[in-house]
C-alpha cells in the first residue's frame, strides 16, 4: 500500500491559500481605486522619464 505524500498536500493546500490572498488582494485594490478605472475627466499621463535622454 503507498504512503499519502502529505508534502504535496499541504504543498497544495498553501499554493491555494496564497492564490487565494492575492485575489482578495486585487479585488481590494479594483474597489478602493474606481476613479483611475474610470478616469474620463483625467489627463493623460505624460511620458515617462525613461523615454527622455538627459547629456550631463
Amino acid at each position: 500500500m503507498a504512503k499519502p505524500n502529505y508534502q504535496y498536500e499541504k504543498r497544495q493546500k498553501d499554493l491555494a491559500k496564497k492564490k487565494k490572498q492575492e485575489e482578495k488582494r486585487l479585488r481590494k485594490l479594483e474597489k478602493n481605486a474606481p476613479a483611475a478605472v474610470d478616469g474620463v475627466d483625467q489627463a493623460p499621463d505624460p511620458a515617462p522619464a525613461t523615454d527622455r535622454v538627459e547629456n550631463s
